[in-house]
Order: C-alpha cells, then sequence, then structure tokens
C-alpha cells in the first residue's frame, strides 16, 4: 500500500498496525488476518475504522482485511499493549488512544437479518487473543476486529519519537526526555484535567539563544511537577467509564557537550513497557504483577519499576555505542555496531517479592533486586541496524555500510531504520541501496545458561570460595531461574527447574556460609531452600585442612538456628557429637541451647557431661548450665549427681533457669499454639521427685509466653498426672495469671475438677476423670489458696457449721474446702449453676453448695427458710454475716416472723428458741419502741418479748 515507516505486532488480536508513506501522505492502518495474505491468498478487503460492512467483514478470515484509521494530525508512532491490545498512536503533539474491539459475526448477521452460513465457506478465521495467531475453521462464530477511539491526550510542544501502551501505562519518549503517564478509568461525571492547557513555552520567542535544560529526574508523585503539561479529551462512544489521567514518571537527560557528546550520543531510544506475569496469573483476566519502564540512550539504560511505587531497579553502563535494546523476562538484548550483548536484568526480584511478600526471611530468600546488572554474552556481527525478540528467538536485521565516511552517522543510521522494514527480499540490492541481512539467533535456554553459569563459578570457587564475584555470578543464576519459574507451568521442565533452583541455593548457602558478619545470615534460608540436611550441610562447610578449627560465621549461624528451632530430624551420635565439637571449638556459650536442642537426643552424655565441666571451669557456675549437666546425669541413671547438681541453686533460681530455656522442661511449641508439645526426660524425673519444682516451672513459662495452656496440660496429661499436677498447675496459674481470659478457663476447669472430686466416691457418677479417686496430695491446700489468691474468697462462717471438718475424708473436706472457697470469691455464679446439676443436695455439703449459689445470687428470703428447715443452728451466722447494710430488714421483716411461727409448733426446740433470742437482740437494737411494737405477735405471748422491748425503750431514750 505505500513505504512503510514503522510496524508493530499485536500478539492479543493477532493484527499488525503501520505507518506508511505514499505520496507524500502518511497512513496509519491495521492488517487483520494477514496471515491468510501470508499464504498467497489474494482476497483483501479495506474499509475505515468502525465501518463493519456485511460484505468483505462478514467474510472475516476468508481474506487479509485493511483498516484505514484517519487521524488530524501525522502519526509519528505506535505501540500496541501486550495485556489488552489496546493501540497507541503518537502524533506530533497528541497521544491517541484506541480500545481494540471485537464483533461476533452471528451478531452482525442478526442485525442485517441476513443467515449466512459460513461454517461452509470459511477455510480459515481469526480468533481474539489466540496464543500464536493460527486459526482455525471449527468455530461458527468469527470475531471481527476493530478500534474505537477512546482518549486523546494533548501534550503541546511535545512530539513523540517513540511510544508504548501497557495495561494503562502510557510511555513517551522525545530525544532527550522519557514520559511515563497512569491511564485509570473511574465512574466520575467530570474529567480529570491533569494540568493546564493555557501552559505557553515562555521561551519560544527566545530563538537567538540555546539554552539547555537541566537533568531531571521525577518519579511518582513528584512526576507532575515536571514542565510537560498533558490534557485528556475523552471522544469513546461506548465507553462508560470517565479517565483520570496520573503522571508515574519523568526523566530529562542533557548533552553533555564539555566532555565532547553530541546530541546525536545523548539521544533515547528503545523505550519500552514491559508486563511481567507469573504462572498463577492469566494474561486475559488479570493485570499484570509488575510493569517495567526501560528506554535506553546510547551510553546507558535504565530499568525502572512502576507498580507498587516507582523505582529504579537498575542503570546499565553499556561499554560501547549502543543502537537499540529490547527487554525480556530474563535478559536485555542490546545490540551495537558490531555485536549482540545480553545483560541481566532484576524483573524476577521484583516479581518474587510481590508474589511472597515475606520472601526475606529466615525461611527463603531471593537476591535484592539493587544487585548489579552484569554482561552474560556477546556475539560478533558487522552492520547490525536493529533488533526484536520473539518467543526464544533474537532477530537482527544488518547491512554493510555503503555511506561515505564524511556523512554524519545520524543520517547513516536514519536512512537504514528506514528501510528495516521493507518487504523486499532480504539480500536484494537496487541501484541505489545496499544489501540487508535478517539473522534469527536462538537464545540459551534458562537450564543451558545456568550450566553454563555453574561451570564458570567452579573457577571462581577453586581460586576464592568467598569472593565476591562468586557470589555475584551464583545471584545471577538464581534469578534466572526464578524469573523462568514465575512464567513456567509444564512440569516435566518445572521439575528441572526446580531441581536445578535446589543446587543454587545449596551453593548460595555455601557463599554466605563463609561470608562476614554482614550477611551470613543468609546462609540459614538458601540452606533451607536447597532440602539439604543439617549432616549434608555439616559435611559442605568442614574446615579445610590450611585452617582445621575455622567455621564460617554463616555456617554457625544456620546451625544455631536450626537447633534453636523444632525439626523433625534427629542426629545420628556422630553428627551430634561434631557438632557439640564445632561451637566448644567456635561459640562455646551457645552449646547449653545445642544440648537441648531435640534434635541432639543422641549425644554422648558422658562426652558432653566433660565438656560443659571444662565450660564452667573456664566461664563459671550458671543456672541454666547446672540444669544441662544434671539432664545429662540423669541420662548416665546417675541419680546422686543429678540432685547434686540441682541443690545447687534455690527452686525460684532454677525456675529462672528453664525461662532462660524452656527446652529443658519441653520439646516442640515451635510450630504455634496447635504445635505438639513433649515433656523431657528430665521433665519426667521431675514428676517423680520435685512436683513442686516442675509446676513453678511450668507456670513460668506459660506466663512468659513459653507455652500454651493447652500445650501445658497435654504435658501433663503425657505424665500421666492429670488429676493430680495438672490441678496444681490450674491452681497455680490462677494465682500467677493476669489474663482474663485465661482466669476465666481456669476457673471453669477448677470448678468442674472439685466437683468431679466430691463425686469419686460415687461410682453411679460419671468422672471426667478416670484414674480419680485422688493419688497424692495436693500441693496448695485451701488455706493456702485463700491466702495467697484473691479468686479464692474465705469461708463463711456458717459454712463450718454445716460441714465440721470431722464428717468427711481429708481429700474430700480439701476438695469442698475449696469449692466453697471459689464460690465465695469473686467468681460469676452463673456458668457454675449448670455445674452444680450433677451435686445432689441431700448431704449436708452438697446443701451447702446449693445455698451458697442461692445467697451469692441475692436470694436471701428463700434461703432463710431452706436453711431454718436443714440446720437452723447456722442460722444466727448466716444473717449475721450477710444481713447488713441494705438487707438489715430481713431480721425483722423475714426471720423474725419464721422463728416465732417455729417456735409456736415446737416449743420445746431449744435450737430455734435460742435463735429467737439473738434476733430479738439485734432487732431491738435496730428498731424504735414503736416499730418493735408493731412486730410483737398477739397471740397472748407478749410477756416473753417485754425484755426485749424495755431494752429497745432504754436505748431509744438514751439516744
Amino acid at each position: 500500500m505505500g513505504t512503510v515507516r514503522n510496524i508493530q505486532y499485536s500478539k492479543i488480536g493477532d493484527y499488525l498496525v503501520t505507518i506508511e508513506e505514499k505520496n507524500s501522505a502518511t497512513y496509519l492502518r491495521a492488517y487483520t488476518n494477514w496471515r491468510y495474505q501470508a499464504e498467497e491468498r489474494s482476497r483483501v478487503g479495506v474499509r475505515l475504522l468502525g465501518h463493519l460492512l456485511r460484505g468483505a467483514s462478514q467474510r472475516g478470515g476468508a481474506q487479509m482485511e485493511i483498516i484505514e484509521i484517519p487521524l488530524s494530525e501525522r502519526p509519528v508512532s505506535v505501540a500496541c499493549c501486550s495485556v489488552t491490545g489496546d493501540l497507541l498512536v503518537g502524533c506530533e503533539n497528541t497521544l491517541v488512544l484506541f480500545t481494540l474491539r471485537r464483533q461476533n459475526q452471528e451478531n452482525l448477521q442478526n442485525q442485517s437479518q441476513q443467515n449466512v452460513q459460513s461454517s461452509s465457506s470459511l477455510n480459515s478465521q481469526q480468533t481474539f487473543g489466540q496464543s500464536e495467531g493460527h486459526s482455525s475453521s471449527s468455530d461458527h462464530s468469527v470475531s471481527i476486529l476493530d478500534f474505537e477511539r477512546s482518549v486523546i491526550m494533548h501534550i503541546p510542544n511535545f512530539t513523540p519519537k517513540k511510544v508504548a501502551l501497557c495495561s494503562g501505562y502510557v510511555a513517551v519518549q522525545t530525544e532527550l526526555e522519557a514520559l511515563v503517564l497512569k491511564l485509570n478509568t473511574s465512574e466520575s461525571d467530570a474529567l480529570d484535567e491533569s494540568c493546564d492547557m493555557s501552559k505557553t513555552d515562555l521561551l519560544e520567542d527566545q530563538s537567538d539563544l540555546l539554552l539547555i535544560p537541566r537533568q531531571q529526574e521525577l518519579l511518582g508523585s513528584q512526576a507532575k511537577n515536571c514542565d510537560v503539561p498533558v490534557s485528556i479529551e475523552k471522544t469513546g462512544l461506548e465507553d462508560k467509564g470517565q479517565y483520570k489521567l496520573s503522571y508515574v514518571l519523568f526523566r530529562r537527560f542533557t548533552p553533555e557537550f564539555f566532555t565532547g557528546c553530541s546530541v546525536e550520543e545523548t539521544q533515547l531510544h528503545s523505550m519500552q513497557l514491559h508486563p511481567l506475569f507469573t504462572s498463577n496469573q492469566s494474561t486475559s483476566t488479570e493485570e499484570p504483577a509488575c510493569v517495567f519502564c526501560f528506554f535506553s540512550l546510547p551510553s546507558a539504560g535504565y530499568l525502572y519499576s512502576l507498580k507498587n511505587g516507582v523505582e529504579l531497579l537498575s542503570a546499565y553502563q553499556y561499554p560501547e555505542r549502543v543502537l537499540e535494546a529490547v527487554l525480556t523476562d530474563h535478559l536485555l538484548h542490546v545490540i551495537t555496531k558490531n555485536a549482540l550483548q545480553c545483560f541481566t536484568v532484576r524483573c524476577a526480584a521484583v516479581a518474587a517479592r510481590i508474589e511472597e511478600p515475606y520472601i526475606d526471611t529466615t525461611m527463603k530468600a531471593c537476591p535484592p533486586s539493587s544487585l548489579e546488572v552484569c554482561a552474560l554474552r556477546m556475539q560478533l556481527f558487522i552492520g547490525l541496524r536493529s533488533v526484536c525478540v520473539h518467543g526464544p528467538h533474537v532477530i537482527l536485521l544488518s547491512t554493510a555500510d555503503t555511506q561515505t565516511q564524511e556523512e554524519p552517522e545520524r543520517v547513516q543510521q536514519r536512512r537504514g531504520l528506514a528501510r528495516r522494514w521493507t518487504t523486499s527480499p532480504p539480500k536484494e540490492s537496487t541501484p541505489t541501496g545496499h544489501g540487508w541481512n535478517l539473522y534469527v539467533v536462538d537464545t540459551v535456554s534458562p537450564l543451558t545458561l545456568y550450566n553454563e553459569m555453574v561451570e564458570y563459578s567452579r573457577q571462581y570457587a577453586e581460586t576464592n570460595p568467598s569472593a565476591q564475584s562468586l557470589r555475584h555470578l551464583l545471584s545471577e543464576a538464581h534469578l534466572l531461574l526464578c524469573s523462568s519459574l514465575l512464567q513456567t507451568t509444564e512440569q516435566t521442565h518445572r521439575k528441572d527447574l526446580e531441581e536445578a533452583l535446589r543446587e543454587n541455593c545449596a551453593q548460595l548457602g555455601d557463599c554466605f556460609s563463609r561470608s562476614s558478619q554482614k550477611d551470613c545470615h543468609l546462609a540459614l534460608p538458601y540452606y533451607r531452600m536447597s532440602g539439604l540436611s543439617v549432616t549434608e550441610v555439616i559435611a559442605r562447610n568442614r574446615p579445610l585442612p590450611s585452617s582445621p578449627h575455622s567455621y564460617g560465621l554463616g555456617f554457625l549461624f544456620y546451625l544455631n538456628h536450626y537447633l534453636l528451632e523444632e525439626t523433625e530430624e534427629i542426629l545420628s551420635q556422630e553428627s551430634a557429637d561434631e557438632v557439640i565439637d564445632i561451637f566448644s571449638q567456635s561459640e562455646s556459650s551457645a552449646l547449653i541451647s545445642v544440648c537441648a536442642s531435640p534434635s541432639m537426643i543422641n549425644i554422648s552424655a558422658d562426652r558432653t557431661l566433660q565438656v560443659l565441666h571444662r565450660l564452667e571451669d573456664t566461664a563459671g557456675v550458671s543456672v541454666p548450665l547446672t540444669i544441662t549437666m544434671a539432664t545429662l546425669a540423669l541420662r548416665l541413671d546417675d541419680l546422686q549427681q543429678f540432685m547434686q547438681l540441682l541443690d545447687r541453686h534455690a527452686e525460684m533460681l532454677l525456675v529462672y533457669g528453664f525461662i532462660e530455656e524452656p527446652r529443658l522442661l519441653i520439646h516442640g511449641g515451635g510450630g504455634g499454639s496447635q504445635a505438639y508439645v513433649r515433656p523431657t526426660a528430665l521433665t519426667q524425673q521431675l514428676a517423680k521427685s520435685q512436683p513442686g519444682l516442675l509446676v513453678a516451672g511450668m507456670v513460668a513459662l506459660h506466663e512468659n509466653n513459653k507455652v500454651q495452656l493447652e500445650q501445658a496440660d497435654g504435658v501433663f496429661k503425657e505424665l500421666g498426672c492429670e488429676n493430680c499436677l495438672l490441678v496444681d498447675f490450674w491452681e497455680a496459674t490462677l494465682m500467677a495469671s493476669s489474663q482474663d481470659a485465661v482466669i476465666q478457663e481456669l476457673l471453669f476447669r477448677l470448678t468442674s475438677v472439685y466437683i468431679d472430686r466430691l463425686l469419686c466416691t460415687n461410682p453411679d457418677k460419671r468422672s471426667i476423670f478416670p484414674q480419680s479417686p485422688l493419688r497424692h496430695k495436693s500441693l496448695k491446700s485451701a488455706d493456702d489458696l485463700i491466702n495467697s489468691c484473691s479468686h479464692y474468697g474465705a469461708l463463711y462462717p456458717w459454712l463450718i457449721i454445716l460441714c465440721p471438718p470431722y464428717t468427711t475424708s481429708c481429700l474430700h473436706q480439701e476438695a469442698l474446702h475449696k469449692l466453697q472457697s471459689l464460690l465465695c470469691g469473686p467468681l460469676s455464679v452463673g456458668f457454675v449453676l449448670p455445674l452444680l446439676e450433677r451435686l445432689s443436695d441431700e448431704t449436708m455439703w452438697g446443701f451447702s453448695l446449693h445455698l451458697l449459689c442461692e445467697t451469692r445470687r441475692g436470694r436471701y428470703d428463700s434461703s432463710i427458710g431452706t436453711l431454718l428447715d436443714r440446720c437452723p443452728q447456722a442460722i444466727i451466722a448466716y444473717a449475721n454475716h450477710h444481713l447488713q447494710d441494705k438487707h438489715l430488714e430481713l431480721w425483722w421483716q423475714k426471720l423474725l416472723p419464721e422463728l416465732c411461727n417455729r417456735t409456736r409448733a415446737s416449743a420445746d426446740n431449744s435450737i430455734l428458741l435460742a435463735a429467737l433470742k439473738e434476733t430479738l437482740v439485734v432487732v431491738a437494737a435496730e428498731t424504735n419502741p414503736t416499730q418493735f411494737l408493731e412486730l410483737l405477735p398477739d397471740d397472748g405471748t407478749a410477756s416473753y418479748f417485754l425484755p426485749h422491748l424495755l431494752t429497745c425503750t432504754q436505748k431509744h431514750l438514751l439516744a
């Protein structure tokens, strides 16, 4: 159709877009179903943008179709979005965005009311979004592509040399400036004009002056402070959303004339917006995980990350003048006049941290995005002019230079680039031109390149295992594999990459294991990612014969953390003894925690005990060291030495030792509150010989968040002490805890236990503890708990009258007093009532508990009557304790009438008469004569009350 000045291909939609010149006119055209024409078919249809005619257009895949796209200004550059297939056109002062649309052929047929049987007439058809553009004729519905002009961005006095589009990001490049904008679609009714269109260039008329703007880099929100005004004009008719424009990045360069650099040597080129998808994403449904912006000068290239904050990732310094560059997921390919060079990129480091934000931990690691880039490969060619990448292929275009030496190099380059996309045969020459060469270079697969890096790294390792160059090379290999894994879904290939990554992590672990203090900690995550066992890591880090006692800081850090954390791997005796030797030589202060590790269960006890004795001689006596030595003596069945070592320190100091090293008592718990915790051999021995020390130690661990309540329960149950030491632990924890949730849980548990103990002599009652009755005396008596724990209240005096100590067994009485004490304390009786339903009130101790609950609930009226029925001798003690203050009137309103009625019915009851006498004393003291007279009964027994009436009168007169 014309001389092609620019051509771009869109994988989404499988279309080509060109800028063509013919007869001094410039055209913008889109070619759809171009593969049909590549098969030497003759049908070609031409239509204007937006005109879907029922003739040629409906034939869809039967012919190539050319879409003419009219513009009000001359197009300069074009770009296709690799995510959506949208089209961006750069004109001299504007940017025009075209949204890719597809129209289903069946819809077109319905609109035109014609039934066209397309399945029999189509040899091939175009499918929207096909992966490689190959068509299929099995589908009855053909998608016809079209574009809709959505928005125009006006940039006065800013002529784009190159544009780029990706996932809403718009990049524009002039000779010395690069600008990145972000287009967002919002539901707002008003357009957001990001800057004022009235801005003018104040220096426009000063043409006689040469003004060089200063270099500038503005990132993120600061980019809006650049002097490039941009405004948007929405033109889409079907697009309901409104566009909002924001600045992302601005970079301006200045020619350095004082160093001899010309303008041509400072011109920007190769601007590119590059998306990166991970293997968990689909390009048709999701936004890319990362978006990068790359642009280059002839001497340097710049790679920026745009999503989640704008950041300069890498600055490339080229060894010679670069003509073009193209960025891929794995490498940056650049061409000079005579060579193709490859540089590493940092896209994988950014994507890895976006996909897994906690990658820089003790479990995983990844080289940082700030790692310096390096050149990997160079291949020589002659007269390179252009480069592009498609899949695993690098496509080069070269030509012999036939221009004279006097012609400026810039003119030579422009002439070559203008003809690089012509349709003439590659080697055909014209009388005024020269021959072109096309090269397709297969890139090396990541696994092959990795193997070359490993082979090359061995040369570094032989000369200097701790060299920075070796670490850098292995880090580059790690990022190469990481980038491949982020995008690979094929399982066979993925397994090979994962195996290579594990090998690489082992090599990086070896590097960091010998590293300095600054980054030695990275040995731990890399060794973990390698999948090596601790025995294999020890074997890789044995000192060289030249330095037999030198271990790297990173290796010691790894070994220390491995032994500190709970793992399933248990070292053999040989490996465990080697670990003891390693720490005794390099870090003797860590021997206590090493010996306490569950992985070291197979250490030689006598040999290790000798090492600890030497440590004690040099470092002095400490409580954790003494407990560790006692544990080793216990392994040797030397109980005498075991007791002698523990007797060195008071019980409270031993408890502090357990807090400092919890693994002396328990193993497990590294996985959180749900992790399984088991007792150690020392814990089992203390349960037999020193249960009080064990309970105190477990309480201290719980209060210092070293063990959870459920985990401690599991330890005591595994010891077989769930009805003795476990209850002691609950009581001691209740005394020490300040957490309300823990307190409420313990109160419920203890109430249940005390009730169960009271019922343990009744075989008809179900017990929560099948081992009942009790097998040992509690560590804390009821009096101890009352005196030391605020949750246990002092027993009401009337309870002693109801349940004298001699009426039940000692253990039964202890459980009763503890339960009564809880009910006498601040305990809320609401949740206790369902538990008390298990207890009968037929016995006096059962009656006392039910009466306690009724009293705590404020039901004094009914409680007085019930108590007079069951135990009248306790009524005065009950009244003296509870009928006070606002309940004082119950003495004469409830208690006095009750006693009068009962003594009248049983005149010879001395207990009731004594209670009546005590009641009259209180009533006479608290009422006036008139009130007292009103209370007297009218059944002829007033003479009995006259002494009390006299006392009341005398007291009133004195008052």
